[in-house]
């Protein structure tokens, strides 16, 4: 019998990025790769196969071996508190379902500045075009860029333009 693969790498980052989402699919994550280790593997093939740091890993098994099983657990995780609530989330989602116009902005797409200037117009909230980058992401949205005008222009007006 052949064997199955998912060869697609947006496929397998996608499917990171899953397991990333939820604190119960982190556990399993960390408990499986302390599993493989447990059944003989060593850290860097686990790491290797799960797509993983080699430190994560090792981390991951020493904390079981001190803690047991809330060792894995989802802990407090440090750093700054998020600028926006759900509240603020679930507005942005919806007002990013619509064109940018609907949402009083003088542009035709959403990119991450005319985003962040969405979000301080509205809420007074500062956000960087970068972090506002993210929030596309995070929402499922994909970068599409406007087609240049060029694109679109009179063949024989082109002609004109191009060297011999």
């Amino acid at each position: 019998m052949k064997a199955l693969t998912i060869e697609d790498p947006v496929l397998v980052a996608a499917i990171q990025d899953e397991i990333r989402r939820s604190d119960e699919a982190r556990y399993d994550h960390r408990l499986h790769a302390v599993l493989l280790v447990a059944q003989g593997m060593t850290c860097p093939e686990v790491a290797a196969r799960l797509g993983d740091s080699v430190r994560t890993v090792q981390t991951w098994v020493h904390r079981f071996e001190e803690e047991g099983f809330a060792g894995l657990a989802e802990a407090d995780r440090p750093g700054r508190p998020a600028r926006l609530n759900e509240k603020h989330r679930k507005v942005i989602e919806r007002v990013l379902r619509a064109s940018p116009r609907d949402a009083g902005m003088d542009v035709n797409l959403w990119d991450g500045k005319t985003l962040s200037a969405f979000i301080k117009k509205r809420f007074g909230i500062s956000l960087q075009v970068r972090q506002c980058q993210r929030l596309f992401r995070q929402f499922g949205f994909r970068l599409r860029k406007p087609r240049p005008m060029i694109a679109h222009a009179d063949p024989l007006v082109q002609e004109g333009f191009k060297k011999n």
